[in-house]
């Protein structure tokens, strides 16, 4: 059988991803390695023979497209997020992983532990497997033949011994974090919730009573109001008709308003008293329907834009986007396998269901030509040279190049006929495949040098330095995040598993505060703490190649 794996590197592939995903789905409070768990996987079968190893191209492929398609789902968002409290947040992410690498040459110095096993400790102990890649590409820029190969082995081998200690302690740090701190996590997320419940996106009848509305256009109303409300339809003398900027409201008009509860509050004002009759639920001149968004001629445009009650005669409520719904602004712009709440004459929902195309089928497929375009673009990037000094320089390579493409690509949308976008459920298929690519390749590669450390036993060290270095930082951040920063726990302990940049700590972070606030505060600095450890973690290697190796 080892013979077989050995000359036969897809069956080595197919094996080592079906066991990683069966490890993957073991849970331990709530925990599980989920798809990091194909590294182990790879490690068991490389540590059975030294040529039990994929090809290196398997890997960079692998890598290449899990960043591109990763940044591609937060571009938007990640550039949304640098201004106000996510400027703040962003920049305490990469202030940390600054601080990670600091606190790695520090401990490396005085343990006198080589290159590979500082670069692979950083790597390992931050349990971030993009910018082990990145070291290893810079190891090969800079070193040849067998001292690169010792090189990248060291570091793998460091990393694999480490990464699970990443995420074991990081679970014990966040158990522990509300006893030191002495916070509830319902006490301390009631006043957010209020908050919550006050942004929550419902629907309000409403009758018009107030003076000022009354021979009022909407448009001109929420032209003086600027509120982040849509309303759907107006029954004018019994006739319900499509709430168009154009209509002119009238004293004892019925409107069906969807927004926040705040705004919906303020809207009330406006408009006159709330009403008990149900207008959404008469369906007798005007339907509505949730529509998914896969035209790709649409992708990235704002509604605004789309001029709907006069091109198909209907209006958009509301936007579904994963598991969020989003008031349907005039702002808002479309993304690929959005759905979209419309409301229309029963006669106008075919033409409004083609306009928005409404094809399952078509959102399950990729365009093949803005993918690799993009990739190509990313890998490009890739090679260009930042020197520093002592004469070396850094590349943002296979990992960097794609990610920082894939960003600007994901918050552009669409490039003239060019539709960077992917729709969701494809985006994470692609997501995860490239993954397991790269993990299964590079665990298949240290497998047999990390068997060789462990009988050896000269892997307690590494341990008990990775442990004092992952105790040491993340007792830091949560300490300047919460004393410093007053960042609420709730949220900071997500923002903690994003500097860790694990997904798999989500769901044991989320159980244990009882609310989404870890989730908010994880995808505000996740990217910028994944780019920041691809690149400091090539400007650690150099410093420790620089002093020894």
């Amino acid at each position: 059988m080892i013979a077989l794996l050995e000359n036969n590197p897809l069956l080595l592939l197919f094996a080592i991803a079906a066991l990683g995903f069966l490890l993957g789905k073991i849970t331990f409070r709530g925990v599980s390695l989920g798809v990091s768990a194909v590294l182990f996987s790879a490690l068991f079968f490389g540590a059975l023979s030294p040529r039990m190893r994929l090809p290196e191209l398997l890997q960079q492929l692998g890598l290449a497209i899990f960043l591109y398609t990763m940044g591609l789902a937060s571009g938007r968002q990640f550039f949304g997020s640098l201004r106000g409290e996510g400027l703040r947040e962003n920049g305490f992410a990469a202030v940390s992983v600054l601080a990670m690498a600091g606190l790695v040459a520090l401990i490396s110095g005085l343990l006198r532990l080589d290159a590979a096993g500082g670069a692979g400790l950083f790597t390992g102990a931050f349990t971030n497997a993009a910018s082990l890649a990145a070291v290893r590409e810079f190891v090969r820029e800079h070193l040849a033949g067998d001292q690169a190969q010792a090189f990248l082995n060291g570091s793998t081998v460091s990393f694999s011994l480490a990464y699970p200690l990443g995420i074991f302690i990081t679970l014990i740090v966040i158990a522990l974090a509300p006893r030191v701190f002495r916070i509830d996590y319902a006490a301390e997320g009631a006043h957010e919730a209020q908050g919550k419940a006050r942004r929550l996106i419902t629907t309000r009848n409403l009758k018009v009573t107030a003076e000022e509305a009354i021979g009022r256009s909407l448009a001109r109303i929420m032209a003086d109001h600027p509120l982040d409300v849509v309303v759907g339809r107006v029954r004018h003398h019994d006739e319900v008709v499509i709430a168009t900027g154009r209509v002119v409201l009238q004293e004892g008009d019925l409107l069906t308003a969807v927004g926040s509860v705040s705004d919906l509050d303020r809207f009330q004002g406006l408009i006159g008293e709330a009403s008990d009759e149900h207008l959404e639920w008469d369906r007798n001149e005007l339907d509505n329907r949730r529509i998914f968004v896969s035209d790709p001629r649409l992708a990235g445009r704002a509604l605004k834009e789309l001029s709907l009650p006069k091109s198909i005669g209907a209006v958009v409520t509301r936007v579904r986007r994963g598991d969020n719904d989003m008031i349907a602004s005039g702002e808002l712009r479309l993304e690929l396998g959005d759905r979209v709440r419309v409301i229309a004459r029963r006669e106008d929902i075919p033409a409004a269901t083609r306009f928005f195309g409404d094809s399952y089928r078509s959102l399950s497929e990729v365009d093949v030509l803005t993918l690799n375009l993009g990739l190509a673009l990313g890998i490009l990037l890739g090679f260009v040279e930042f020197p520093i000094p002592g004469g070396l320089s850094l590349k943002l390579g296979v990992a960097g190049g794609p990610l920082l493409v894939s960003l600007i690509l994901g918050a552009l949308g669409q490039t003239g006929p060019l539709v960077w976008g992917m729709p969701y459920n494809a985006n994470l298929t692609l997501r995860q495949f490239g993954l397991v690519l790269f993990l299964a390749g590079v665990g298949s590669g240290a497998g047999y040098d990390l068997a060789q450390t462990l009988v050896n036993g000269n892997a307690v060290v590494l341990l008990l330095t990775a442990s004092a270095v992952i105790v040491l930082a993340q007792v830091l951040i949560l300490c300047v995040g919460r004393w410093l920063l007053r960042i609420p726990l709730g949220r900071l302990v997500g923002i903690l598993a994003a500097i860790m940049t694990q997904p798999g700590l989500l769901p044991f972070v989320e159980s244990r505060v009882g609310d989404d606030r870890p989730q908010s505060g994880y995808a505000q600095v996740y990217p910028m703490a994944l780019i920041a450890k691809i690149l400091i973690a090539q400007a650690l290697t150099a410093v420790l190649m620089a002093g020894r190796f």
